[in-house]
């Protein structure tokens, strides 16, 4: 063989040993050896190969794939300015702790800074973005087996790391490859054998480099970390009505909070990505919830941050509060800490339910009522929203929002776009067991989520899940267009994505000023209408598609399964005016109820 098929053959076997049952390919001349080697691998059974011809679409439907296994994707492009499609997913991989390998081809030492085409400076191009990376040397001619154990330790170690292995904080790892011609293979074998001889992995398919057995995050004595009380503080605060705000999460650290927080008595206000929906103590509307005065009169003594909240400002509000203690839970070491006001700090591993009753004080007695007062209130608020939202026929995008909840099968796949249709689900629909719930909520972008959907749907389906689907705006959705491109030979998802199209972003109606000489330019500069058919659209890049304006019409094409796009028209005045009228329905209801 020759150096760079040997170098891919090898790069690739170590891979799969290291538990990769999944990779991307963006197409490309000098990365060529690792996709060739890549599909050898597929055709011989050993992974699943996925090709995009966009890197950002191919990065995105890598992190859809790896926040839906847990397990670290792979996804490979050429050299040059295919390596920066990649950021946006690196940035979100980044901050969602999720398990992403880069790995981008690059020209030799001598062929960089000479002009040559598609080369720029790659090592370190992602900069504090990845949690490691490493330019690996040209393959060579020669000390075979020196190169073995150098290739093979670098693909075990990016692997554990991007895993979180050790640390307990996955996320996005860069391997650079350097490749010198020739970088077609010598021969011609579509399913060659794996590497043997000087090239040989470890015995019986074991992995170069492995965590032994009782090591790795939260085994320690150091798997709690608290900080000192705040200055002035006379000893710990004995904190009674607890409130668990959940954000995003991994779906085992949500369901435990879930458990516990029914054992302990603790309403929780779960964001949709935070694995806690279904819960006892699960309250619906949290937004709406603690906006009103009736959350201000029932204020917590302590609340339990789990996972990272991002909707809502009324939440960053409650944790900014100086009589409130907050207590949080991360599930890696960089927790969030929205008010700049956490007390102790846990981690999660390996057994989250174990901290989160660590967690709790010593003493720590839970009012009779408390978590009941929460849900009853969050039933009025919700009866009011029911009654607004069900006295028009039309599909708004709040009643759309709540009936898509409410009408997926059990055990469905449900990814939220960012912008409104997260928070409209946050606000409006009513939580449930039986749902795995995804969003891209590290950086909180609209970036790639068509293909996020798509990775995370195959996922889940090749994990024996049901159907999928995915509710992200018009903008989101023509954002991402390359990610409804699926090639010859691609597998294809049941995924169905819900539109609600309002011609533009609907999110930045909440900022439309008052002044008139202002309004002229609002539409253009946030609206940004597009003026397409987006059904339309959809059938030209292959997916079926339709548009429904009724609750009967969403049931329906609900039904139909996928590949399939349905679209909501709307209309972002009518919406940010609904917006303030459920608002307002939700104080009334709990006015009239402490009034009664």
């Amino acid at each position: 063989m020759n150096p760079a098929t040997a170098f891919a053959r090898v790069l690739v076997d170590e891979l799969v040993r290291g538990g990769v049952t999944d990779a991307v390919v963006c197409p490309g001349s000098r990365s060529a050896p690792v996709a060739l080697a890549l599909h050898q691998a597929e055709l011989s059974g050993r992974l699943r190969l996925h090709v995009r011809i966009d890197e950002r679409t191919g990065s995105f439907l890598a992190l859809g794939l790896a926040k839906a296994t847990g397990r670290p994707v792979p996804v490979l492009t050429t050299s040059g300015t295919a390596t920066a499609h990649l950021l946006a997913a690196a940035l979100e991989a980044d901050q969602s702790g999720i398990p992403l390998l880069l790995l981008t081809a690059d020209r030799p030492p001598e062929l960089r800074g000479t002009g040559a085409n598609q080369t720029v400076d790659q090592p370190g191009i992602y900069g504090g973005t990845v949690r490691w990376a490493a330019d690996l040397g040209v393959p060579e001619e020669g000390r075979e087996a020196a190169q073995n154990r150098y290739w093979r330790s670098t693909a075990a170690r990016a692997l554990l790391v991007a895993a979180g292995a050790l640390s307990g904080d996955p996320g996005p790892v860069h391997l650079n490859l350097a490749l010198r011609d020739p970088l077609l293979p010598d021969e011609h074998d579509p399913r060659p054998a794996p590497p043997s001889g000087v090239w040989a992995g470890r015995p019986d398919g074991a992995p170069w480099t492995s965590v032994a057995p009782g090591t790795g995050p939260g085994t320690g004595p150091g798997a709690m970390v608290t900080t000192p009380p705040a200055p002035g503080a006379a000893g710990p605060v004995r904190a009674r009505r607890t409130l668990v705000v959940a954000g995003d999460a991994p779906v085992a650290l949500g369901r435990s909070t879930a458990v516990v927080a029914g054992q302990r008595g603790w309403p929780v206000l779960g964001e949709p990505s935070s694995g806690t929906w279904g819960g006892s103590t699960s309250v619906r509307g949290t937004a709406l919830l603690l906006g009103t005065d009736w959350a201000a009169a029932h204020r917590p003594d302590r609340v339990l941050v789990v996972g990272r909240p991002t909707l809502s400002r009324p939440v960053s509000a409650l944790l900014a509060h100086p009589d409130v203690v907050v207590d949080t839970v991360s599930p890696h070491p960089r927790w969030p800490d929205a008010g700049r006001g956490s007390t102790r700090v846990g981690g999660v591993l390996p057994d989250p339910g174990a901290v989160l009753g660590e967690l709790d004080i010593s003493g720590h007695v839970v009012p009779d009522g408390w978590a009941q007062e929460w849900t009853d209130a969050a039933a009025r608020v919700g009866a009011a929203v029911d009654r607004v939202l069900d006295a028009t026929p039309r599909l708004t995008a709040p009643r759309l929002a709540r009936d898509l909840v409410a009408g997926l099968p059990a055990g469905a796949l449900l990814v939220l776009g960012s912008s409104n249709p997260v928070r409209d689900v946050d606000r409006y629909a009513v939580p449930r067991a039986g749902l795995t719930v995804l969003a891209n909520r590290g950086v909180a972008g609209i970036d790639g989520t068509v293909s996020t959907a798509v990775g995370a749907a195959l996922a889940h389906q090749g994990a024996g899940g049901g159907p999928a689907f995915a509710l992200l705006g018009d903008l989101t959705f023509l954002h991402d267009l390359q990610g409804l491109l699926l090639g010859d030979g691609e597998t294809v998802p049941d995924l169905t994505l819900v539109v609600p199209d309002n011609d533009g972003g609907g999110i930045f109606a909440q900022l439309e000023p008052g002044r008139p000489e202002h309004a002229a330019g609002y539409r253009r500069v946030f609206g940004t209408p597009h003026g397409r058919d987006l059904v339309g659209v959809a059938r030209a890049l292959g997916w079926a598609a339709t548009s429904v304006h009724d609750p009967d019409g969403l049931r329906g094409a609900l039904a139909l399964g996928g590949p399939r796009v349905v679209v909501v028209r709307g209309d972002q005045r009518a919406e940010a005016e609904l917006a303030r009228t459920l608002r307002e329905a939700a104080g009334a209801a709990l006015d009239q109820s402490q009034r009664s």
